[in-house]
């Protein structure tokens, strides 16, 4: 964690938006310099996305969101900062003036990080007042929920500077890559540059269009590299022998001449029309605001699927998703929670995916919610989930859902939960869901966890910290009426 409550943005372009959205779905506050008129209505567009997109990444995480300000110039947006992005039109000159104009308006421990994508930070920090705090910090589009960001130093550069702004990239979600040195492009920008000019010869040349080019990739090393990489699917190709018998099998063919690496084709007029041409054609009636909802549903997706492994982008995805978890629950204590009442622990959304034919949410969709209540439930009493997940935990064995309502595409959830009986092995909980909006009741759900040992898959006796705080809110609930349904079997 850090002590960033407050984020100075320069630039809220693509790359800009897209910290800012990061940034308030982190509950930060965030003020924003940009000259664009427009800078308020665009603002709204990308955050309306991120939020749609963050919502279905992190269901049950309950963030309370930051405040956003937007200001007429650089230096209200730096002043009150405890950390500065900026995200300008890649010019050196630009870049120069307004970081030095920035740092000296700033607090003088405050972290600078640019989103260059191909600017030296040696160039960068030479006229700024404290040039020891300036890092690149280089984001991927859609910033609000491409997890990588690399992070390179200056020659001035301290290495505290660079500690510091890793950790708060870490703290809103990301994961940083930490550059030993600085290269023109850094490392991500010079592997996709390559696979970019290659993929021009090959339209140019007529070898393919450029939607063939695109599904070359997305039906084929794509799939891999999102988990593992070149180095270690290349590994793997090489059988059990690894990566020596694959050099030694492929390594020879480096030296056909296949690619065009150190070439480029010219940028002319018609090449760029065929280019632009395909690309419409690929696009079809699909808006570019069409299009980034469809990208972050696939990237949500993805990232949801690695999640479930725990592995590469998705173990950076769950471990902010229980921080994020977490922090709503801090929240929730430090405004009070009356155990003698059934506890309000989780907060939704109806998603576009959690619902049927007539755009009302599913009993699938219903058990999601309510596990997730249980997990809440769980994490109040001081479970950490993911990790009982993979050792001794609760399981739910038992669950009976009863639909009273319906709720419909984008309506906002909560629900509540009332412990009916606490056992050394086993919990059982009553749930009800509830439209946030006027508080009508949606479905039920009685539900039998018990506490099993993972290793043998028998029960096992909870934690008696656990049990503690269970038996706690048990004993302050039991003068509560019995929940109408408690009990019920299916047809009673």
């Amino acid at each position: 964690m850090t002590d960033i409550r407050r984020v100075g943005l320069i630039g809220g372009g693509v790359i800009g938006a897209g910290w800012a959205a990061r940034c308030l779905l982190n509950g930060l506050d965030v003020d924003l310099f940009d000259p664009d008129p427009e800078i308020g209505r665009k603002m709204e567009a990308v955050l309306g996305n991120a939020r749609r997109a963050y919502r279905r990444l992190f269901p049950d995480a309950g963030a309370q969101e930051g405040r956003l300000r937007l200001v007429s110039s650089v230096e209200p947006a730096v002043e009150a900062a405890d950390f500065v992005q900026e995200s300008l039109p890649e010019r050196l000159d630009l870049k120069q003036a307004v970081l030095a104009a920035a740092s000296r308006a700033a607090g003088d421990d405050v972290i600078f990080g640019s989103s260059t994508s191909g600017l030296l930070p040696s160039d960068m920090q030479k006229d700024m007042a404290g040039a020891d705090r300036l890092v690149v910090g280089h984001p991927f589009n859609p910033v609000y929920l491409m997890p990588l960001v690399e992070v390179c130093g200056g020659a001035l550069t301290s290495e505290d500077a660079k500690r510091k702004a890793a950790a708060f990239y870490r703290s809103i979600g990301m994961h940083p890559l930490m550059l030993k040195q600085e290269i023109d492009g850094f490392v991500a920008d010079r592997l996709m540059e390559a696979l970019w000019r290659e993929a021009l010869w090959l339209v140019h040349d007529g070898i393919a269009t450029t939607e063939e080019v695109d599904e070359a990739i997305r039906f084929g090393p794509g799939l891999r590299w999102s988990f593992m990489g070149t180095f270690l699917t290349y590994r793997i190709a090489g059988g059990e022998a690894g990566m020596r018998h694959f050099m030694a099998q492929f390594g020879p063919a480096l030296k056909w001449p296949w690619t065009k690496l150190t070439d480029v084709p010219e940028l002319t007029d018609a090449f760029v029309d065929r280019i632009a041409g395909q690309s419409d054609d690929q696009a079809g009636s699909m808006s570019i605001r069409e299009l980034e909802r469809l990208r972050d549903n696939c990237l949500v997706s993805v990232l949801s699927a690695l999640r479930t492994q725990g592995y590469g982008a998705g173990a950076t995805v769950d471990r902010h998703g229980d921080l994020l978890r977490d922090r709503a629950q801090a929240a929730a204590r430090e405004g009070g929670i009356d155990p003698s009442m059934p506890l309000h622990l989780h907060d939704c959304r109806v998603e576009s995916d959690w619902t049927d034919h007539s755009g009302h949410m599913t009993e699938g969709r219903c058990l999601q919610v309510f596990g997730a209540a249980s997990d809440a439930l769980l994490r109040h009493v001081g479970v950490d989930v993911a990790d009982s997940h993979r050792g001794k935990g609760y399981r739910t064995a038992e669950s009976h859902v009863v639909t009273i309502g319906d709720a419909a595409l984008g309506e906002p959830l909560y629900v509540t939960t009332q412990v009916l009986g606490v056992e050394a092995t086993r919990l059982q909980v009553f749930h009800t869901l509830y439209k946030r909006d006027d508080d009508t009741p949606v479905a039920t759900a009685e539900q039998m966890l018990i506490h099993v040992d993972a290793g043998s898959r028998r029960p096992t006796s909870a934690d008696d910290r656990v049990l503690d705080g269970l038996n706690a809110i048990a004993a302050a609930q039991k003068f509560l009426p019995k929940p109408a349904g408690a009990g019920r079997f299916v047809g009673a």
